[in-house]
């Protein structure tokens, strides 16, 4: 009956707010679960020093201020890409989680291509791509992008020293087209500490519920972690252009580099608040003749909980 009552007082608006919180927490408490056999190897690893009070209200306030984002985009017809690279278990996911969590699926989306076919193997290499770019109005998140000829490609061996100095070559130009066919291009790249990468790592080894996001490609990147440092520098080098700049993520501290990040998206647009005509709820029509069916029992899913 407590229950009850303390549902009756509050109003619907913080109902839901705390369905906001609960959702978010559920996540947190994702990324805490730590694995017996590290908890002593955790110990020692930087303590954060944003209070989760103030990280789930200002990642609330920035879901918020996304929702307008995406309202503005389709509004006057924008198109948006935004690219997500960086080192294995750098928080790229978790990043692309939290700005997709609230906006509309339709208009923003993630792009996560698989490993190329033999045939997308004899295209230009950026074919493969260009299909998921973005019509007027629509925002599209690619959660690692074309720079895979950059990172993995090259360093795994992947693609020749010619495939790569080709790629270099036209990346700026393939950009600058994209820039002045109207589409605003967002590149970041996520840094972790070795350190930090190999405790990551680890508690996916130890957890079960984690494994699936360790691959055989993530476990070469920890032997191979200078040459991967060596492929990013040259690409800082080679395709960062004035037309669509590498911006770095630090992302040690998870919680702080996705607030980071959203905020810093949110200010490469300069978006307003969008119209909107006021919305009324219609009336349920009633037909006095409608009788309602009882169904069968064994459709409906057992109620455990």
């Amino acid at each position: 009956m407590a229950e009850l009552k303390d549902t009756e007082t509050r109003s619907w608006l913080e109902i839901e707010l705390e369905d906001d919180m609960d959702e978010e927490l559920e996540q947190a408490l994702d990324d805490a679960r730590v694995p017996p056999e590290l908890r002593a190897l955790l110990e020692r690893r930087q303590k954060n020093t944003l209070d989760r009070h103030t990280y789930f209200n200002e990642l609330l306030r920035l879901q918020g201020e996304l929702v307008k984002l995406q309202d503005w985009v389709h509004h006057k017809g924008l198109k948006m890409v935004v690219l997500f690279e960086g080192r294995d278990s750098a928080g790229k996911g978790g990043a692309i989680k939290r700005i997709t969590q609230r906006v509309n699926p339709r208009t923003c989306r993630v792009v996560a291509l698989p490993a190329p076919s033999d045939r997308e193997k004899t295209q230009w290499y950026f074919q493969r791509y260009v299909p998921h770019l973005p019509a007027a109005g629509e925002i599209v998140l690619f959660d690692r992008s074309w720079y895979n000829r950059a990172g993995v490609e090259r360093v795994m061996g992947f693609a020749n020293e010619g495939q790569v100095e080709d790629f270099f070559r036209d990346v700026p130009e393939f950009e600058r087209m994209l820039v002045r066919s109207g589409i605003i291009l967002v590149k970041y790249w996520f840094s972790i500490t070795d350190e930090e990468q190999q405790l990551r790592f680890l508690m996916r080894i130890h957890d079960p519920i984690k494994q699936w996001k360790l691959s055989p490609m993530d476990l070469q990147s920890r032997v191979r972690w200078e040459q991967y440092t060596k492929a990013k520098e040259a690409m800082f080098e080679r395709t960062s252009i004035p037309e669509a700049p590498w911006h770095i993520v630090e992302g040690n501290d998870k919680k702080r580099a996705r607030l980071n990040c959203i905020s810093h998206l949110l200010s490469m647009v300069p978006y307003g608040d969008v119209p909107h005509e006021e919305i009324t709820l219609p009336e349920r029509m009633f037909d006095p003749n409608y009788e309602r069916r009882t169904l069968p029992a064994e459709l409906y899913v057992p109620q455990r909980y």
